[in-house]
């Protein structure tokens, strides 16, 4: 479960207080979830406090749970205008080390379970960055470290460096992956199945979009998250067949199209796990049941058809060779 609509603000998206916050994790919990994904840059601070409150809350045991939090993003205002406080964004080793500090914190807990960078920085060594988080994962604060929005050829450089200094490599990615959105399947996809390294989903439902709200012809809906954050990009008009046609096997099957596109990106070889994220409960029941869907193959391959990428060199290619 995501926990990036926990607080106030974050372009839109964050809008739930401490009670709305503590239902979901709740829910998620009875639901079977136990494993539990923010960032410190999600409203500065306020999702780590307000998820790290409901565990609290509800009596967690926190060996019960696995929690995920990022570092890169600006902790200021200054940071992110990029007019001062350098030193509140970015992979440097004095602010990875100060933000896990803040993030064990702000989440009430001795140990972050997978510490994740959030994204690449051009400006710092990458050599320090790994050291870094290496240097946490062996002081117990930090189990694991993973990385998210990289480039195949970064998390290879990366994991090369860790290997050579003998440090912790990144263990998993975390990567935008949707119906709508297959990019991953042309490098990253199979460089981490190849390399071993866990999947993890965001943006299942592209922002929304893969939900039933948006569709051709119509105006968004009053109050949605695109009409504020049109985000992650999307070919709308493709993306509309690939929904009508979720709209067609939903009703044939007696589901949603939530539960179905979530449930397709888990048949997906290499994805180790979908990241949720909800505003209201009902959103977050609809999204539990998606582990229950069964396909048949014909229903699997008219989606995967639809909603082909665009088949680019050098994988065109590369096919051609697996043929001879």
């Amino acid at each position: 479960m995501g926990a990036m609509t926990f607080g106030k603000g974050f372009y839109g998206i964050g809008e739930l207080e401490q009670e709305g916050s503590t239902k979901l994790v709740k829910r998620a919990l009875d639901g079977g979830i136990n494993f539990f994904d923010t960032a410190d840059i999600y409203c500065r601070g306020q999702s780590e406090q307000l998820l790290g409150q409901a565990f609290k809350d509800l009596g967690v045991h926190r060996d019960e749970l696995v929690i995920a939090t990022k570092v890169r993003g600006p902790m200021s205002d200054a940071a992110a205008s990029g007019t001062g406080d350098m030193n509140n964004v970015g992979l440097s080793r004095k602010h990875i080390i100060a933000s896990c500090e803040a993030s064990l914190q702000r989440l009430g807990t001795d140990h972050i379970d997978l510490y994740q960078i959030h994204g690449w920085d051009e400006l710092t060594p990458l050599d320090e960055t790994m050291r870094a988080l290496d240097d946490l994962v062996r002081s117990g604060k930090v189990r694991y470290i993973g990385c998210s929005n990289l480039a195949a050829w970064q998390v290879i450089t990366a994991n090369g460096i860790a290997k050579a200094a003998g440090g912790a490599p990144f263990v998993s990615l975390q990567a935008y992956y949707s119906l709508v959105g297959r990019d991953l399947e042309l490098d990253l996809l199979p460089m981490c199945r190849h390399h071993g390294v866990g999947v993890m989903v965001w943006s299942p439902l592209a922002g929304g979009f893969v939900t039933g709200k948006y569709r051709r012809g119509q105006d968004s809906p009053e109050g949605s998250r695109r009409t504020t954050f049109d985000f992650p990009p999307v070919d709308r008009e493709r993306g509309y067949d690939i929904i009508e046609l979720l709209d067609a096997l939903a009703k044939e099957k007696d589901s949603t199209i939530p539960r179905l596109a979530l449930s397709w990106l888990l048949q997906q070889a290499g994805v180790s796990t979908l990241i949720v994220g909800a505003k209201k409960l009902e959103q977050l029941e609809d999204n539990l049941a998606a582990v229950d869907v069964t396909w048949t193959d014909e229903e699997l391959e008219r989606l995967a058809a639809a909603s082909a990428p665009p088949n680019l060199y050098p994988y065109w290619m590369l096919a051609n060779f697996k043929r001879t």
